[in-house]
């Protein structure tokens, strides 16, 4: 039966979820037991549900970045397939019903199948919040890391732009990654400040488990004189992780937006059938 992809755009806190993967629920797991064929809260999970539930067959989806614990997205892109056409505002407004408040469809759009929120990708952009002010904020605790100390950002900036182009970042990257290779492009890495909020940014053409938090840890610890811009060269020439910086928590952490290539590009790239067997490219 003919099928349509459709491609989501979707925005969520991540607080009260294990990521964005689907996980079942280990022999060790503390919490509320799943019910039979679901596993521990999920972001893809909540996605399955609401979307099966408007559609009323069974859908896998794919998302582009597979977020850790507690981190949030702001434009996170996901794909699933349906034997459906159903109007694309719809089909978004019919979702959004579904879902818990903490997780929003943005925008949904009818795409070639040749679409695959993996493999289409070029390039994300994260964002991380540092709250740099005495007291923690209270309302967004869970959204930013506190940091009160005074922070060098001509440091943190001239640090910043060691991390910019092609590079072997093994050093910024948790063992146990299970990548081909630690080389990635870093477009950007930028430090913004406008009190009490420091935004890290960081794009690039990919990134490696734990990468950015490892920057921003790294970043952190040069505005506060732990080390100084010139240590970077040399933490990425070593390529071991030890060399490397600490790793900033998880929830200050937002996938800002993920570019994909046009549809022509797809078409081009891709052999037919390529993604019949597994939706995610993997």
């Amino acid at each position: 039966m003919p099928t349509q992809r459709y491609k989501l755009t979707v925005a969520y806190r991540g607080t009260a979820y294990h990521g964005w993967q689907f996980q079942t629920a280990a022999a060790t797991w503390k919490g509320k037991r799943p019910a039979t064929g679901e596993g521990i809260p999920t972001i893809q999970q909540e996605l399955v549900k609401a979307i099966k539930y408007v559609v009323r067959h069974p859908v896998e989806v794919c998302g582009s970045s597979r977020t850790d614990s507690g981190v949030h997205a702001k434009g996170q892109l996901a794909h699933f397939d349906s034997n459906l056409w159903i109007p694309a505002e719809g089909l978004r407004r019919g979702i959004n019903s579904a879902l818990p408040g903490d997780i929003l469809i943005r925008r949904v759009e009818a795409v070639p199948e040749t679409f695959n929120a993996i493999t289409s990708t070029t390039r994300k952009r994260y964002q991380y919040l540092v709250w740099n002010a005495d007291d923690r904020p209270v309302f967004i605790h869970d959204m930013a890391w506190h940091r009160f100390q005074n922070l060098d950002r001509g440091a943190m900036k001239a640090a910043a732009a060691h991390l910019v182009g092609e590079h072997d970042f093994a050093s910024f990257s948790r063992p146990g990654h299970r990548r081909e290779n630690t080389i990635r492009t870093i477009f950007a890495c930028d430090v913004s400040f406008r009190a009490p909020r420091l935004v890290i940014a960081v794009e690039g053409n990919g990134f490696l488990w734990n990468m950015v938090r490892i920057i921003v840890g790294t970043l952190i610890q040069v505005g506060v004189g732990t080390f100084t811009p010139d240590d970077i060269p040399k933490m990425l020439a070593a390529k071991d992780r030890r060399a490397g910086g600490a790793t900033a928590p998880a929830h200050g952490l937002y996938l800002q937006w993920i570019k994909t290539r046009s549809a022509e590009e797809n078409c081009a790239e891709s052999a037919p059938g390529e993604f019949a067997s597994d939706p995610c490219g993997e």
